[in-house]
């Protein structure tokens, strides 16, 4: 059944207990009003962020990378929200928590152990072959479902495939100490592919050994520690297994297995099963396109973070770019732009560029703008307009006083 919309979050989520609190989010378990389907919130607080640019970046990163996946063992993301305070990332619920909280209170089995690395394993081929490296595998990012199956979470220090230097190689000095590769530490730049694989085999060391390869209290022996490939199997781990952790904590990278290699590996393969292409949902590019605003658009539209602009929609011809929302469908916000442009004289002309988007052209081209509709949630779009060419001071009189007023009007409800 149905909850009630009362004091829902955008009138769509009820929000409820506090999950957990990071230094700059906090995450809510909260229930889809229309369906009851639990998911969880994650909150940021824009002024925590005091524009500060590296996260911020982080924000849209992870925004960027997690619309783009889907798979079975990866946490989705549904939808990000945002207010002019507020950035609201709605994301698959994981019930059963941290894997890290787990092996807390014990190493697991050789075979529970095989089971969560080969579901991370397929998150992570994934990933990669869509231009996706994660940087910062740890079992503290690692969830588990209510059928005991892992989701990979966490994409804020995810790099993307265009991050690459022209040497071929990733720059950026990233991840959590003790399961950083050694390559990292070099400071002469890394594939993304194979730090991760470093990473997984870390995670891979604590489940079945219970603790770190690499440790120690002082950070550099640490480090030192790990750039020498300074670690010790315990006795109960299998031949296979040992053998293994040989090729996956191999400080060369040139050498270390490869994830095509750990599929013919006789410890990895043991019931390993490829996750089905249909299990798999691929995100269509044209979906991405039909004008679905996320939070990473929403940032790019305005400095620091500021929405306020947004709400504005008044057309300035001095400036570039004018923005207003709407409670409207975006198909019938094209319908009122060219009902008003139709009841005009003047010799206005109308030309579509795409499903929600058109072209205005004053009479003698003596201006160009350009009009995209685009959904910001399921009841609220944002309309752009955007000057193209020639002065818009011509336009704003017609944008302010009869397109825009049609467009802010509030749809009609059936009773």
């Amino acid at each position: 059944m149905a909850l009630s919309p009362e004091n829902a979050l955008f009138n769509k989520y009820e929000v409820g207990k506090l999950l957990g609190c990071g230094a700059f989010a906090k995450v809510y378990h909260a229930r889809d009003v229309a369906t009851g389907r639990s998911v969880a919130i994650k909150v940021i607080n824009k002024s925590r962020l005091n524009n500060n640019a590296v996260l911020v970046n982080n924000i849209k990163r992870e925004i960027s990378i997690m619309s783009r996946l889907r798979h079975p063992n990866i946490v989705k993301l549904y939808e990000v929200l945002a207010t002019k305070r507020k950035i609201f990332f709605v994301l698959e619920f994981v019930k059963g928590g941290e894997l890290f909280a787990k092996v807390a209170k014990g190493r697991f089995s050789e075979d529970l152990a095989r089971k969560y690395f080969q579901q991370l394993i397929s998150a992570v081929s994934y990933c990669h072959s869509r231009g996706v490296y994660h940087r910062d595998l740890k079992p503290e990012n690692l969830l588990l479902d209510e059928n005991g199956d892992l989701k990979v979470s966490d994409f804020g220090l995810s790099a993307l495939g265009d991050h690459v230097r022209s040497d071929g190689l990733l720059h950026t000095l990233c991840g959590t100490p003790a399961y950083v590769a050694p390559e990292i530490l070099a400071k002469r730049g890394y594939d993304g592919a194979k730090v991760d694989v470093w990473s997984c085999g870390i995670v891979l060391f604590v489940l079945t050994a219970g603790y770190l390869p690499f440790n120690d209290p002082n950070l550099m022996n640490m480090y030192k520690k790990i750039y020498k490939g300074e670690f010790r199997c315990p006795k109960w781990m299998s031949p296979d297994l040992k053998r293994f952790f040989s090729r996956l904590l191999d400080t060369n990278p040139e050498s270390r297995i490869s994830i095509e290699e750990m599929k013919l590996d006789p410890w990895f393969r043991k019931g390993y099963s490829e996750v089905k292409s249909e299990s798999i949902g691929l995100v269509k590019e044209e979906e991405r396109k039909l004008q679905n605003l996320n939070a990473f658009d929403i940032i790019s539209f305005s400095r620091g973070l500021d929405l306020t602009g947004l709400f504005d929609g008044k057309f300035v011809a001095s400036e570039d770019v004018n923005r207003l929302t709407a409670e409207e469908q975006p198909e019938r916000i094209m319908e009122k732009v060219e009902e008003v442009v139709k009841a005009e004289s003047g010799g206005l002309q109308l030309r579509k560029t795409k499903e929600c988007g058109m072209e205005l052209e004053g009479q003698n081209g003596d201006f160009v703008v350009s009009l995209d509709v685009y959904r910001l949630t399921d009841r609220l779009v944002v309309v752009e307009v955007k000057r193209k060419a020639g002065d818009a001071t011509a336009f704003a009189g017609l944008w302010n006083d009869k397109i825009r007023p049609v467009i802010q009007r509030r749809p009609e409800t059936s009773n």
